[in-house]
C-alpha cells in the first residue's frame, strides 16, 4: 500500500490519507470544496462541485490515475434538488468515459458543505 499526498489538494482534516494505492488501483477519501491552502469555498454548488473536482484531479495525478481511468465514484449531497446542478458539472468532467456512479443524499457533511466526492480508478 501506498499513501497519496499532495499540496495541490487540501490536507486530510482529520486522521485519515488523501488516497491510498493498492496494487494497481487508487482510492480517494472523500473530497470537498476546501482550496489547497484549507480555504472553503463559500459559493454555490456550482462553484463547490468545480472544486472538489480540483482536488480530485490533484489527488488522482499524484497516485497516477486519471478521469479517464476512474472506475468508480461516489457522490454524496446535502440536497437531492442540487442533483441536476452537480450532475451538469460532473459531466463536464467525464463527458465521455462514465464510470459506475452512486449519489446519496446525507444529513449533514464535514464543514456543512454541499458537495462531497470520492473515487476509485486504476492507475495508468
Amino acid at each position: 500500500m501506498k499513501k497519496i499526498q499532495t499540496n495541490r489538494a487540501p490536507q486530510a482534516i482529520g486522521p485519515y490519507s488523501q488516497g491510498m494505492v493498492v496494487n494497481n488501483l487508487f482510492f480517494s477519501s472523500g473530497q470537498i470544496p476546501l482550496k489547497p491552502n484549507g480555504e472553503l469555498v463559500q459559493g454555490n454548488v456550482d462553484e463547490q462541485t468545480h472544486q472538489v473536482f480540483a482536488n480530485l484531479k490533484a489527488v488522482l495525478q499524484e497516485a497516477g490515475a486519471s478521469f479517464d481511468t476512474v472506475i468508480k465514484t461516489t457522490v454524496f449531497i446535502k440536497n437531492m434538488d442540487d442533483f441536476a446542478e452537480i450532475n451538469d458539472v460532473y459531466s463536464e468532467y467525464f463527458p465521455n468515459h462514465q464510470p459506475a456512479r452512486s449519489c446519496v443524499e446525507v444529513a449533514r457533511l464535514p464543514k456543512d458543505v454541499l458537495v462531497e466526492i470520492e473515487v476509485i480508478a486504476l492507475i495508468k
